[in-house]
Formats: C-alpha cells, sequence, structure tokens
C-alpha cells in the first residue's frame, strides 16, 4: 500500500490490531499505521501508534487527511444502522481511499456467536441461548441485560445497506462455499 507516486502512505486502522499488519508481512515498511480503538493499545513498531477513539466520530482528522483507511469487522458492533451511517460518513470524509469489510447477513453462519442461523433467530431466543451458553467468542452472559446487550451490539449487513452507507464504493462480495460470507467497501 504505497501511493501510486511511491510515498509511504498513512493508515488508520479503525478497530485493528498490530498483529493483523504483522500478519500480512506490513509491519516493516515505511507506511504509518494509526491503529484506532476504544481503547489505546500497546505498540511494538516505530511506524505503528495507537489512539482511543470512537469509529462514528473521527472529528481529529482533517477531511481527506488519511490515504487509506483500513477497517475490518468492525461496522456491525455499532449497534445500529444510524450509527454505521455515522462511521462510514466519517471513513469516506477522511480516507482518500478506504477498505471497510463486514460480515453478510445472509450467510448463515453468524461469525461471532459461531452458530448457525442465530442473527435469524428471535430476540428472545437469542438473548436464553447467550444466558445459558458460552457461544463462539463470547463466554454465557452473567445477566439478561448483559445478553441484551450482546445480542443488540452486532448488525449484520446486507449488500443493499452496505451499498446504501457507501453509495460510491465497489462493493465486493467475499464467497465461502459459493455464498457471500461477506462485504467489502472498496473506494473507486
Amino acid at each position: 500500500m504505497v501511493s501510486s507516486k511511491g510515498v509511504p502512505s498513512t493508515i488508520l486502522d479503525v478497530g485493528g490490531w498490530e498483529r493483523y499488519w504483522e500478519i500480512q508481512d506490513f509491519i516493516k515498511t515505511d507506511n504509518t499505521i494509526i491503529l484506532l480503538n476504544l481503547n489505546k493499545v500497546e505498540t511494538h513498531y516505530p511506524n505503528v501508534s495507537s489512539i482511543a477513539g470512537d469509529a462514528r466520530d473521527l472529528s481529529r482528522f482533517a477531511d481527506q487527511s488519511i490515504d487509506i483507511v483500513f477497517s475490518n469487522s468492525v461496522i456491525e458492533h455499532l449497534f445500529t444502522f444510524e450509527d454505521q451511517q455515522k462511521m462510514a460518513n466519517e471513513v469516506q470524509r477522511v480516507g482518500k481511499n478506504y477498505y471497510v469489510q463486514t460480515p453478510s447477513y445472509w450467510f448463515p453462519l453468524e461469525p461471532h456467536f459461531l452458530f448457525p442461523f442465530f442473527h435469524w433467530l428471535p430476540i428472545s431466543l437469542r438473548v436464553f441461548l447467550v444466558m445459558h451458553f458460552s457461544l463462539g467468542w463470547f463466554k454465557k452472559a452473567d445477566s439478561r441485560a448483559e445478553a441484551m446487550e450482546l445480542v443488540n451490539e452486532i448488525k449484520l449487513l446486507t449488500c443493499s445497506e452496505m451499498k446504501k452507507l457507501f453509495p460510491e464504493a465497489i462493493i465486493y462480495k467475499e464467497k465461502l462455499f459459493g455464498i457471500t460470507k461477506s462485504f467489502i467497501a472498496i473506494s473507486k
């Protein structure tokens, strides 16, 4: 990810981790990587920094000030479509280019709870399951309120919703066994 003029890029990774860039063998480059999470995280490389922030409010960054805004499986954690729209607007405002990935609502295996058809079940049944079982990345909830918050936090998106959030983007459909498992909005 170097600009077309061969100049290193500034990358804002919304909800990201340094380990991701290590795995991609991208960490030891001349690019500057800024990790933005709800809490500041420890970093180990001189070109990687971390800041605490909210994806819905990137006001610390000027318009078009970041070469690439990158976000992998974050936008679905914002509870409401309105908050997802806020994040999408900020990504497009701040980034000269962007790459935003999210799991597909239509994929039968819910990727957070790792439970088939979980996201299609009634909320009351999802809350019951989260209260009584450790599912996917989550341990069993200690209370109904905690279970309700976990269930409501994740709002998976359809392709039409991604197009609405990123109207100028190319929406790439990532498939597994011929079924779309995620959508990626990539700036044109």
